[in-house]
Parts: C-alpha cells; sequence; structure tokens
C-alpha cells in the first residue's frame, strides 16, 4: 500500500517536470538583477534563447529604478516620454506572447544613457508560414490576334506587273500557360513546437497511469 502510494507520487512528480521544463524564466542581469553600472545587459541579451512561453522578471529597488517598454528608436534614444508600458514594482515578471524584439529600459534619468537598457529578441522558428504571392490577372500573356479567313487577296496592278506581295505577317509564339497556383505545402512543425507538444503529452501520461496506480493500490 505505502510502495504504490510512494509510486504515484513520484509519476506525478515527474509529470509535473516534464511540463514545466517546457518554458524557461530569466532574471534580467542574472543575480545581479536591474540595476546601473554593473551588468551589460546587451551581451546579457545575446546568451539566451528566449521562445515563446519564456518568462522575463526584472527585479530592482523600486525607490531608485523602474522599466520601460519603448520603441526601437526611442529605445536608440533613450526617449521617456512615450513608452509603450511602465512597470514599477520592483518585481516585474513579464511573459513572451509572441516573435517580435522588445526593448525595455530604465526611466530613471541618465540610467538608460548608462546602460540600463535591455534588448530581448525572440525569433520565430524554422519553417513557419510565410505568405504565398497571390496570380495577378494581369500577369498572364494575352493571346496574339489570328488572321481572319474572310480576308481579300490582293488585286493584280493595272499596268500587269505583278504586285511585290507584302511579307506575311508574323504571329508571335504562342501564349505559355497560365503558371498554376497550387496551395503552398503546409510548413514543418518547428523543434520546438514539437518539444513542447511531445512534453506536454508526456507528462498526460504520467499523470494518467500515476491515477490508475493509486486506484489499483487502494
Amino acid at each position: 500500500m505505502a510502495l504504490a502510494k510512494i509510486l504515484a507520487a513520484l509519476l506525478m512528480a515527474m509529470a509535473l517536470c516534464e511540463v514545466s521544463i517546457a518554458a524557461t524564466v530569466y532574471h534580467v542581469g542574472d543575480s545581479t538583477g536591474w540595476t546601473i553600472g554593473k551588468v551589460n545587459y546587451t551581451l546579457w541579451s545575446q546568451t539566451k534563447d528566449f521562445v515563446v512561453g519564456d518568462t522575463i522578471i526584472f527585479e530592482y529597488n523600486k525607490q531608485y529604478h523602474n522599466v520601460l517598454q519603448v520603441t526601437h528608436d526611442n529605445f536608440k534614444s533613450c526617449n521617456t516620454t512615450a513608452p509603450i508600458a511602465t512597470l514599477a514594482t520592483g518585481n516585474d515578471s513579464i511573459t513572451i506572447s509572441n516573435y517580435g524584439h522588445y526593448y525595455y529600459f530604465c526611466g530613471i534619468p541618465g540610467h538608460c544613457e548608462a546602460g540600463q537598457k535591455v534588448d530581448i529578441r525572440v525569433p520565430q522558428p524554422p519553417g513557419s508560414p510565410s505568405l504565398t504571392p497571390s496570380p495577378s490577372p494581369s500577369s498572364r500573356p494575352s493571346p496574339s490576334p489570328k488572321p481572319s479567313p474572310s480576308s481579300p487577296s490582293p488585286s493584280p496592278s493595272p499596268s500587269g506587273s505583278p504586285t511585290p506581295s507584302s511579307p506575311p505577317p508574323s504571329w508571335g509564339k504562342p501564349p505559355a500557360p497560365a503558371p498554376s497556383w497550387g496551395t503552398a505545402p503546409a510548413p514543418a512543425p518547428s523543434h520546438a513546437s514539437s518539444l513542447h507538444v511531445s512534453m506536454g503529452l508526456l507528462g498526460l501520461s504520467m499523470a494518467v497511469l500515476a491515477f490508475v496506480v493509486t486506484a489499483f493500490a487502494y
């Protein structure tokens, strides 16, 4: 009985671990946190592989610092006048929900200029769907005109001398067939997405197995 309970508890713990490793929590600046003059945040972010689902945490003394999310242009110039978002709790947690490039700096005067700024780049995995160009109506070649069968033949000249016949019309090449616009092949699932799905299924299977073992133990 006791062995069955222990086995069930281990299986449930393993299932929770499998699900939790699908996302990563990053503390900006690691153990130093969000401060001024101690961390090169550009180098820090370049060593991380951010993906959708990860969590970014800014830890700092809210009496001396804050966090502003800004546009790329304002990030370069340290412009604090039009932030996208302002965070000031001292322990700000941000979950990445989409691909893109995100820019943050401290809004206290002089801190951004001193290097308290970080950009978080979340690349789109390879194999993601892209837009397929649609055919334009004007892109198809128009057919060349064909001679009319009822056109009269040239009449001989009154002097009896043969009239030089006009050169035969130069007909263009037959029109190329219109391109066949098929449906773009479905993109292959990204490695990160497949890994997350596999981990989720494994975790669910372990949870079900733990429930079955517990039920039989009783």
